[in-house]
């Protein structure tokens, strides 16, 4: 009685597309509320609203590695009403100060230039 190597090598290969999707899904769900997204992709507005859903202390963001600055911005101010439902927010936005780091990085040049040229993100109507 001999014992195929198919099914185990088929089985292996499942488990690398399972892992490759669910890698994928976390990646696309980490971007979408990502600090640097946020303010570098989505505009003022959406930093603005964000922002004043939770009553953040902070009345301006510099545009310059401006996610971490929105990370810490949301920190400060009260977890929204989802936040039970999806965890806490505190450890999600910690997680999300590492990503946005490296994106803030990779997105200098430009706002640098959307510094100097805008100013600061201003958060408060």
């Amino acid at each position: 009685m001999s014992l195929s190597n198919e099914p185990i090598f088929l089985h292996i290969s499942s488990i690398k597309n399972i892992f490759k999707n669910t890698f994928v899904c976390l990646i696309v769900f980490s971007l979408s509320g990502c600090g640097t997204i946020n303010t570098v992709i989505k505009g003022d507005s959406a930093v603005q609203y964000n922002l004043n859903q939770v009553k953040s202390p902070c009345e301006t963001i510099p545009r310059i590695y401006s996610g971490i600055s929105y990370d810490i911005c949301a920190l400060r101010g009260k977890p929204p009403r989802t936040a039970l439902w999806l965890g806490s927010a505190p450890e999600l936005v910690l997680i999300d100060l590492m990503l946005s780091g490296v994106l803030d990085t990779v997105f200098l040049p430009y706002t640098i230039y959307g510094q100097m040229s805008e100013g600061s993100i201003h958060i408060k109507y």
